[in-house]
């Protein structure tokens, strides 16, 4: 069945140009545009060019046998731990510019997730709704806020009201947060060791995401905003039936583990949370027992190294072929399509 489905990336990428931002932000800002010309030497639009070059995209994904994607950035994900927060707001005004650009092009095929700065709520949701009028299908905001503005707070109430009300669902992808000031990714993936490089990729990025949807759970964030879709992006899911269901056990106990939410985390997970996932062998055992069906959404991460590009019709055969067809339609396309209202299209011909 996976060699005749239509496949939709709930999770891919683009290459933003290395100067986007010193040729977009407002010439007050100019001075303080963020640079990335130690990048330049690495060149890693050379291998992909639809990463840069949307018509070239088209191509790409046709090679994959892709026929839509749902695209979030590279660089930019660099900018979600900044403090400043005029020059954070006016760089995700500018790449989400680019990017309305970029999926202009076709975009029945390319669907894009607007960045935006949520220091300042009332600026947050006014992009939300300009994005949304340009044609994006959802946010992404930091996955690992600083700790004065952890999910457990107010603060994004009002925030959640209008992604609600919008129907914009928020992403929460990897790597994006206060943990991240602007170029420690860059340095700490030069500098660390093997054991430590370990930890950040698995270890440390599994007790943030795992972190901060508990917050927002717990808080009782979707009883107040039940319609609201939270998306985790790129933590792979195997892990989820295992710490949800120890959220579950701890919950139903009460006294001190109380939540504030009135169900257990479990419900919530079904109800409102999505993740997507594009390498991850044990999700055999998960999706073999019918955990997530309804949640969880294929993705190919193209154009980065570790992306399932060429292959991923032979990666979605090997993790999901045990699988009914009505099943794996659901994980490769009907659940991507339905959580963030895309056309209906055909196979790309390549």
């Amino acid at each position: 069945m996976a060699n005749q489905d239509v496949l939709i990336s709930a999770d891919s990428h683009i290459m933003e140009s290395l100067d986007l931002w010193v040729e977009r932000l407002p010439a007050a800002l100019k001075d303080r545009a963020p640079r990335y010309d130690h990048l330049r030497q690495k060149n890693e639009t050379a291998a992909h060019p639809g990463g840069n070059d949307p018509h070239a995209r088209i191509k790409e994904m046709a090679v994959d046998g892709v026929s839509g994607e749902i695209l979030y950035p590279t660089i930019q994900m660099d900018q979600f731990g900044m403090s400043d927060v005029a020059l954070q707001e006016a760089c995700f005004r500018a790449y989400n510019d680019w990017l309305i650009d970029y999926c202009s092009v076709s975009p029945a095929r390319l669907y894009g997730i607007a960045a935006i700065s949520v220091y300042n709520i009332d600026n947050a949701i006014k992009e939300m709704d300009r994005c949304k009028k340009a044609g994006m299908r959802g946010v992404m905001i930091w996955q690992i806020p600083p700790a004065e503005l952890n999910f457990a707070t107010d603060h994004y109430d009002r925030f959640w009201a209008a992604a609600q009300e919008m129907g914009m669902p928020v992403s929460l992808h990897i790597l994006t947060g206060a943990p991240f000031p602007p170029g420690e990714l860059i340095r700490s993936s030069r500098t660390a060791t093997a054991l430590e490089g370990i930890h950040r990729a698995v270890n440390t990025k599994l007790l943030y995401v795992s972190d901060s949807l508990l917050d927002i759970i717990g808080s009782g964030t979707f009883d107040r905003f039940p319609n609201l879709k939270i998306v985790l992006v790129e933590n792979e899911v195997s892990w989820m039936p295992f710490v949800v269901s120890q959220w579950d056990k701890y919950a139903a106990r009460g006294g001190n583990f109380q939540l504030k939410a009135k169900m257990l985390p479990g419900e919530y997970v079904k109800r409102n949370v999505f993740a997507t996932f594009f390498n991850d062998p044990p999700i055999n055992w998960v999706l073999g027992n019918n955990w997530g069906t309804d949640n969880l959404m294929w993705s190919n991460d193209f154009p980065h190294p570790n992306s399932t590009w060429p292959k991923s019709r032979d990666v979605i055969a090997r993790d999901l072929g045990h699988l009914s067809a009505a099943v794996q339609h659901k994980l490769v396309n009907g659940t991507v399509s339905k959580l963030y209202d895309l056309p209906k299209i055909g196979l790309l011909a390549s």
